[in-house]
């Protein structure tokens, strides 16, 4: 006898076969983690079963097979016309008056007497969300179903849906065969999300497959949004061991456009019960959680990865009635977690060009083409072979044609959308949420589309030459030394950790700044007294934080903690802010608060800095930051940098104002290490050292002003090198002071990622470690093993 519908409470992950993927999903987590703090919507689902039995009740499936069969799924008018022709079929054929009944049985039950409740019927396939196949967004989903009737037709449209055109051309790509892969309805509770806000998350990051972090993305109304990739949400993430210890777990927080938002219609039925609103401008200024509610989505979102023992993809939704967070899906991760991390693949672009559009960066690789614009689905076949697809939103319905680009460039959409997934899937770079990339892009213009460079992907003019490296990082020689990264760039943390390494040598906290906060520290201090001109700037610069110093503070705290994390627990030496003044000029701000100097290279930098009146302030925002990330957040491997010190005097002053900022050394494992970047830091090493845990050599300027060179002159270029017989001569001396003082000695500078014979000296007068350039890592470490 046949079972047409069943409860989620009455299933689990052993009954993929009976009611799907999401269906058999949904049923783990209400019955074994609602006692964990997981909260699941209740409903049921109707069995694969049923919808075998449904096509078979009119031989509507011996149809299906024989149009299916005679489909070549790379004819795109082909598989259009086939895929809309079986679907009438189903939109035709009715019910067996058995699954009828069961479901108005089911639903009455579910409804307990309130009539207008509404539910969302999802689609859930046999063979979706498995650990070997991405199905996302294959079928369909329909929100705000209200009625019985409503939900029978829902229930029927979902059926169709297995035969969308993406669906049908996935399976075959996939190798899934058509006739074994069977649908079931999930018909449950909706969350009242369209008051509140919704999203997706994933247990790892998306695009590097690190996993010690929660990625949340929100926007306000519905979820479909986001996932759809209709607009650009808010993103999180959020460090598990914080969480798990109880600290302040979020690391990094991007501020979305959520331009519109998926809101129930009044008319609740198939097709008509949800439509989208603009979002007003206040609210698209502020964030779609709270703090408070992104890291108690991370919990949930934890408990459900530790239960089914992988990365895992979770749809959620805030009932804007209750107030509380609901989980509304959960499927494994399938993408990054199936890469071998073992093998590093990096592509590196080898020219610069013209950058036309940006947006959010899917994956680190990069592509080149000719632009293909394409308005609407009726025009994809347009696509060809190798071009760059750009359009104002890719849908999953587009995949034929995805597999056929070089890159994908569109207007709206995150990171998590169905386009997004699918083009991680198809390994295609992608640059989405650039908003005008269809009207700055014209047909049959050749563009590089590059996600190599952080979060932000670019595109540029013309066809750029790039390179693709690949290394095994399994086996990596011995060296008598410790090779580190030098990290500037937040964005590229999470990918650089993969690399070998033993922690970041230097990254630069003036990076962070101009990237992240783009704002001089004074017009953040002085917000309120700012000229008219720039204070709306500025405004803008900070939307979604509580004030202007919080702002700085709280990137600041964002940047350095997800060095800290990535790398955790090994070492992070984070150096000062070393702005020259034309630098911080520069800044939003900038100018109303800096010198004119003629030689900004060798004046009001680094140490004098800090300890001038004129910037005491702004270097009290920096140290409440580095505070903040050891103290609170508990990234005790952060070590601080002192950069450009003159005199032992300078040194003195800057570590006595460190400590009444609550920057102690030695307090909670506090070390100090001063940048060796003079001719008289090396001179007075001994000196310098009673105040410091170590050096970091900078070889950049100690080059520069050993050789008394302008780095920055192309006339005398050819004179700038680090292994000048003088320059030796002054690391030798540095060396041997900190082996004699047994304190740390390291390099950052740029010398030894430029000449790996430089590395080798390094390494033959016994430096403890040299920091390079992540893109140099591997060639350097393989050349100091070849002896």
């Amino acid at each position: 006898m046949t079972e047409y519908v069943l409860w989620f409470d009455q299933v689990s992950m052993g009954d993929v076969e009976r009611v799907g993927g999401k269906n058999a999903s949904l049923g783990e987590m209400i019955s074994n983690l609602a006692g964990a703090g997981v909260a699941v919507p209740g409903g049921f689902a109707t069995t694969a079963d049923a919808y075998r039995e449904f096509l078979s009740f009119e031989g509507l499936d011996t149809r299906i097979q024989q149009a299916l069969d005679a489909l070549n799924v790379e004819d795109i008018r082909a598989l259009t016309e086939t895929g809309a022709r079986i679907r009438g079929w189903i939109y035709e054929a009715p019910l067996p008056p058995a699954l009828e009944q069961a479901v108005r049985k089911a639903f009455g039950k579910l409804q307990a007497g309130n009539e207008r409740m509404a539910v969302a019927v999802r689609s859930s396939a046999t063979a979706e969300d498995l650990p070997d196949a991405s199905f996302a967004g294959q079928q369909e989903t329909h929100l705000n179903i209200v009625g019985i009737d409503n939900v029978l037709h829902a229930i029927r449209d979902v059926f169709a849906s297995l035969f969308n055109d993406r669906a049908i051309a996935y399976r075959s790509h996939q190798g899934f065969d058509h006739h074994k892969v069977a649908l079931s309805a999930g018909i449950q509770r909706m969350v009242r999300s369209e008051t509140a806000s919704s999203g997706v998350m994933f247990t790892l990051d998306t695009e590097s497959g690190f996993d010690q972090v929660v990625f949340v993305t929100s926007s306000y109304g519905l979820g479909e949004t986001v996932v759809q990739g209709a607009v650009n949400p808010d993103e999180f993430y959020v460090h598990k061991g914080n969480l798990q210890a109880n600290r302040p777990a979020i690391l990094r927080r991007n501020l979305g456009a959520k331009a519109i938002k998926m809101v129930y219609n009044k008319d609740a039925a198939v097709g008509r019960s949800v439509e989208t609103q603009r979002v007003d401008r206040e609210l698209r200024q502020v964030f779609s959680l709270t703090d408070a509610e992104v890291e108690a989505l991370a919990r949930q979102a934890l408990i459900i990865e530790q239960h089914y023992g992988r990365p895992m993809d979770i749809e959620w939704a805030k009932d804007g009635d209750d107030q509380q967070l609901y989980i509304v899906q959960a499927r494994p991760e399938t993408v990054k977690s199936r890469t071998n991390k073992n093998v590093m693949e990096r592509y590196l672009l080898k020219e610069t060009g013209t950058v036309l559009v940006e947006g959010r960066s899917i994956g680190h690789r990069i592509g080149k083409g000719r632009v293909r614009v394409v308005h609407s689905a009726e025009d994809m076949d347009q696509v060809q072979e190798g071009d760059v697809l750009v359009a104002d939103m890719t849908d999953p319905d587009w995949e034929p044609v995805m597999k056929r680009s070089a890159a994908i460039v569109t207007n709206r959409g995150g990171r998590t959308c169905h386009a997004a997934i699918i083009a991680r899937e198809l390994g295609i770079p992608a640059v989405v949420g650039c908003e005008d990339a269809t009207d700055k892009l014209r047909d049959g213009q050749e563009v590089t589309v590059s996600c190599a460079e952080g979060d932000t992907g670019f595109v540029y003019e013309g066809a750029l030459d790039f390179d693709i490296r690949t290394n095994s990082v399994d086996q990596m020689p011995d060296l008598p030394f410790k090779i580190m990264m030098n990290v500037g760039n937040p964005d590229r943390a999470f990918d650089f950790q993969a690399l070998p390494n033993e922690g970041v040598g230097l990254a630069r906290l003036e990076f962070i700044i101009n990237r992240m906060i783009g704002v001089h520290p004074k017009a953040l201090l002085n917000f309120n007294s700012l000229p008219e001109e720039v204070k709306p700037t500025v405004q803008r610069r900070i939307a979604g934080y509580s004030g202007p110093v919080d702002f700085y503070v709280d990137k600041l705290v964002e940047g350095i903690s997800t060095l800290a994390a990535a790398f955790w627990p090994k070492r992070v030496i984070v150096r000062l802010s070393d702005f020259k003044s034309n630098e911080y000029a520069n800044l939003i701000g900038g100018r109303l608060y800096e010198p004119e100097e003629e030689n900004p290279m060798l004046g009001f930098r680094g140490a004098s800095r800090y300890i001038s009146k004129n910037f005491r302030d702004c270097f009290e925002l920096e140290c409440r930051a580095m505070k903040k990330v050891r103290n609170e957040m508990g990234f005790t491997n952060v070590e601080i940098m002192v950069p450009f010190v003159r005199t032992v005097g300078e040194a003195e002053q800057v570590v006595s104002l460190l400590a009444e900022n609550g920057l102690k050394r030695g307090e909670n494992d506090l070390k100090l290490i001063m940048m060796c970047e003079l001719p008289a830091n090396a001179i007075l090493a001994e000196q310098f050292l009673e105040h410091f845990d170590g050096f970091s050599v900078g070889s950049n300027d100690l080059t520069q002003l050993t050789l008394g060179l302008d780095r920055d002159s192309g006339i005398i270029a050819h004179l700038f090198d680090e292994r000048n017989e003088a320059i030796l001569a002054l690391l030798e001396n540095a060396i041997n002071a900190c082996k004699k003082a047994g304190k740390y000695i390291g390099i950052c500078g740029q010398g030894p990622s430029d000449h790996p014979d430089f590395a080798r000296w390094l390494m033959d007068h016994g430096i403890d470690s040299v920091s390079l350039n992540p893109d140099s890592v591997m060639d350097t470490w393989f050349f100091l093993a070849d002896k």
